[in-house]
């Protein structure tokens, strides 16, 4: 019998991958249902059926305050069941790890008490609002650590395949000695004075504002690319509009609501500029805000090296300019490398080369890295020291715009 010609559609065709049945269950409960619920919702809903994982995850309890949205947010993404208390959820037999997608005000307490409960535990960046909330964990989580528990922060970005193989490289000595890094994290959904006061503008619950949403990020994947500390800063922040309309009903995050009251006054920063110096010597320069029109999900990243520099634009998010300074300069230059090959990171499992990733897709990664983690006994990575770390990069930065820029040390 001849053998029948593959088709297009075919080749395009998704991964056949059926999860396991026999391998032990992972029991996830999820506190928060908004808008990061839904993103870590795909990916504990989508891992098992891309990855061959040690240990199945199963979408068994989600937890919110509202009754009926709650249950509502788990018809919708699969989980099992609904709760309204974060404390009923932890005390769940059938839930083994707790994944926390609130705001920042309650991860500590959220955190502390499940790794108390002997749950593993995935928290949502930052990791809390203070240094001494992110301490308390970290403390919490080390004392766990020791009892076979799993304490991760969700630096999501991490898990970009292009951002993964940057790191690769780096650490293979592709660019040399490091020099210089720039990151900026820029998006504009602030940008209209009459947008709604959500939680994510009230020190109280957010902690900080575009420093913490999106400074964390870029601080994280500046350590995480460099493999090594920010040792001091020195910024300058500013709160643009300071006075908005408060919202009539509960809070959407970044969606807002239709009908709003009154006004109230914004308490966190609407951009933050800071430098920095890397422990090795390396100059580093940030740049996080929600007030830059036009622009909607912007991180860009640059490393520059003795031999080469890597760059990356999120919105670009499956490829990573690559310049290779070792060539002779009359063809070198930056050029695309589309990460898309199964021999880059993550993408063994998905689709045929030159199909492309989207965000989504670094929650699955996310949730295959630490099953795998929980299944083999390895140290978390990011770990909640690691998100500690770059709390206290954020209180500096804080501290050093409050001192008129001033160059402010980085606890280590």
């Amino acid at each position: 019998m001849a053998r029948r010609e593959e088709t297009d559609q075919e080749a395009a065709a998704p991964p056949t991958h059926r999860p396991a049945t026999n391998v032990p269950v992972l029991g996830v409960g999820m506190v928060g249902y908004a808008f990061m619920g839904a993103a870590h919702s795909q990916g504990w809903r989508t891992a098992g059926h891309v990855f061959d994982l040690p240990m199945r995850p199963a979408l068994a309890a989600i937890c919110g305050r509202d009754r009926a949205a709650v249950d509502a947010a788990a018809a919708r993404h699969g989980w099992a069941a609904a709760e309204t208390d974060w404390r009923a959820l932890i005390a769940r037999d059938d839930v083994q790890l707790v994944d926390i997608c609130t705001p920042g005000d309650s991860h500590a307490e959220i955190a502390i008490a499940a790794l108390a409960a002997g749950k593993h535990v995935l928290c949502e960046k930052p990791l809390a609002n203070t240094v001494a909330e992110a301490e308390a964990m970290t403390e919490a989580a080390e004392r766990a650590a020791a009892r076979g528990q799993v304490a991760m922060v969700g630096f999501n970005y991490r898990r970009v395949p292009a951002i993964a193989y940057a790191r690769q490289l780096i650490a293979e000595g592709r660019i040399g000695t490091l020099r210089h890094v720039r990151a900026a994290y820029l998006q504009d959904w602030l940008v209209d004075p009459e947008s709604p006061l959500t939680w994510r503008l009230e020190r109280e619950r957010a902690g900080s504002g575009a420093l913490g949403d999106l400074g964390a990020h870029i601080v994280d994947l500046a350590q995480y690319l460099a493999g090594e500390p920010l040792v001091g800063v020195s910024a300058v922040s500013e709160t643009f509009v300071r006075e908005r309309p408060r919202l009539a009903g509960p809070s959407a995050g970044l969606s807002g609501a239709a009908d709003t009251i009154a006004r109230g006054a914004v308490t966190v920063d609407d951009a933050a500029l800071f430098t920095g110096r890397l422990a090795s010597g390396a100059l580093a320069s940030f740049e996080a805000t929600r007030m830059a029109a036009g622009r909607k999900n912007a991180l860009r990243l640059e490393i520059n090296g003795e031999r080469g520099s890597l760059a990356f634009d999120l919105e670009r998010l499956n490829e990573l300019s690559f310049h290779d300074h070792t060539e002779p300069a009359a063809t070198a230059g930056f050029r695309r490398v589309l990460v898309t090959e199964p021999q880059h990171p993550y993408l063994e499992a998905w689709w045929p080369p030159g199909h492309a990733l989207g965000y989504e897709h670094t929650f699955v990664h996310q949730a295959r890295d630490l099953v795998r983690t929980i299944a083999e006994g390895a140290a978390p990575a990011p770990s909640f020291a690691d998100g500690l770390q770059v709390q206290r990069v954020l209180a500096a930065v804080e501290e050093s715009a409050e001192k008129n820029s001033v160059h402010t040390p980085v606890v280590l």
